[in-house]
C-alpha cells in the first residue's frame, strides 16, 4: 500500500515525508548542476516546491513524495504523472505565472516545469527518485 502525500491534506506525517522528499530532490538537483533559487514559494492558490536555475533556464520543480511497501514500486501502478490532476495543473500554472510576474522574469528567460516523484520506504528511506522534465500543463 502506498501513501501519497499532497499539500492539500495537512498532517504531521505527511508534512514530514513531503519535506524529506523535497530535501532529497533538492540535493540531487544540486549534484547535477542546478542552483536552488527558492523553495516553497507559496500563494493561497498553490505552491512551487523548488525553483532552480541551470544554465540560464529556470526550472519549476513539483515534488511528489510517496511512502510505502517497496515491492510495489516496480509494479507500474503509480507514476509521477498520475499525481498531477487537472486542478493541480491549473493551480501550478497560476502560481508559476504569479512567480514570473512578481520576480519580474523577462520573456527572454527560458523556463520549464519538472516533476520529481520520490519513493520512500515506510521508514522514510529513499528507494528512488523518478524525474519527468519539461512537462506540459494543459
Amino acid at each position: 500500500m502506498w501513501n501519497i502525500y499532497h499539500e492539500e491534506k495537512p498532517g504531521a506525517k505527511h508534512l514530514k515525508i513531503g519535506r524529506l522528499g523535497e530535501d532529497l530532490a533538492a540535493g540531487v538537483l544540486k549534484r547535477v548542476g542546478h542552483k536552488i533559487v527558492e523553495k516553497n514559494y507559496r500563494k493561497p492558490y498553490g505552491e512551487i516546491d523548488i525553483v532552480t536555475n541551470r544554465e540560464g533556464v529556470l526550472h519549476f520543480v513539483e515534488v511528489k513524495s510517496i511512502s510505502g511497501d517497496v515491492s510495489h514500486i516496480t509494479s507500474g501502478v503509480f507514476g509521477p504523472e498520475d499525481h498531477m490532476n487537472y486542478e493541480k495543473r491549473q493551480r501550478q500554472k497560476r502560481v508559476i505565472n504569479t512567480y514570473l510576474a512578481e520576480r519580474r522574469v523577462g520573456e527572454e528567460t527560458d523556463w520549464q516545469i519538472d516533476l520529481a516523484c520520490v519513493y520512500l520506504t515506510e521508514q522514510g528511506d529513499l528507494v528512488k527518485i523518478e524525474w519527468l522534465e519539461d512537462i506540459i500543463l494543459d
